[in-house]
């Protein structure tokens, strides 16, 4: 029987959530202005799909395929990390989006200087809850160099962001395109697998393959969403649809189209589900959620 998502996703997004509640500082601590911005964007709603990739990856090498202790600290960080790059990605120097998970966006709240301020916090505040991660302090290291690295400039988070943004109104390519893809989001989503495995004591060839099904998983990810933008409501996404084809955004379907799109991420899953064949069964769980990434429908 294959492992039922739905439960997976709630479990994961509700210990993650039980975390993030012990790990911010409450809304009433001072200054309580920037609490509440941190609260009110990572409380907005969302899958916790990063925490949960986290999670399932973790599990593959528990024992009995029970959650290794203090897990849910570093899917926390991860959701934190995520959290902190679209409240700055909403900002009108970015993509100047009002809406986000349904909910009105940071800056719209709390005012841009908060929101600029918000994000910084929500980042430091991932590191602080990285640095005191209950595993071997050798893991701990590896951990936060591959958090840092997907966060980053090269390949990573940050420089996906600058090349999504350099690139508005210019014809996309398909080597731009992947690239963004591939750094933007692909490596966070990534190094969720890979950070997971390292916490739960897998070793260098088990974090590899979770690191090539994380790359694969991540691009498949980015091109549902690109799909989903031009072809379903604000309403239904909880955030400004067409705002990509209006912007001319390097995406997926501007550069090969609706059909081919959808094709293409259902690739890259069987892809990713090759590189988990090692781990047999236990790797079920994780097989759902990535299958989840491009079956969804917001």
């Amino acid at each position: 029987m294959s492992p039922d998502v739905q439960a997976i996703l709630h479990s994961g997004a509700e210990l993650t959530d039980h975390a993030l509640e012990r790990l911010l500082p409450p809304a009433d601590t001072l200054p309580s202005s920037i609490h509440r911005a941190m609260r009110h964007s990572t409380f907005a709603g969302g899958k916790r799909l990063r925490p949960v990739l986290c999670m399932e990856s973790a599990r593959i090498f528990s024992a009995h395929g029970k959650l290794p202790a203090g897990i849910e600290d570093l899917a926390a960080a991860l959701e934190m990390l995520h959290t902190y790059s679209l409240v700055h990605d909403d900002l009108p120097a970015l993509d100047n989006d009002d809406l986000r998970r349904g909910k009105p966006t940071c800056h719209v709240v709390f005012g841009e200087a908060i929101a600029i301020l918000c994000g910084d916090a929500l980042q430091t505040q991932a590191y602080q809850t990285l640095a005191g991660l209950r595993c071997p302090a050798a893991a701990t290291v590896a951990i936060l160099g591959e958090v840092s690295r997907a966060t980053g400039t090269v390949d990573g988070m940050i420089g996906g962001q600058v090349m999504d943004l350099e690139s508005e109104h210019l014809t996309p390519t398909a080597e731009l395109v992947s690239a963004i893809h591939k750094a933007k989001t692909g490596a966070l989503i990534t190094t969720s697998a890979v950070t997971g495995g390292i916490y739960a004591g897998g070793d260098a060839k088990a974090v590899e393959h979770l690191r090539v099904f994380g790359q694969h998983a991540g691009l498949a990810f980015q091109i549902i969403d690109d799909v989903l933008d031009v072809t379903e409501s604000s309403e239904h996404l909880g955030k400004t649809a067409g705002k990509d084809t209006a912007t001319v955004k390097a995406t997926w379907p501007a550069v090969y189209g609706v059909d081919r799109s959808l094709k293409d991420a259902r690739g890259l899953i069987d892809a990713a589900f090759k590189e988990l064949e090692e781990f047999g069964a236990a790797a079920d769980p994780l097989k759902a959620v990535a299958l989840y990434l491009v079956e969804r429908t917001h």
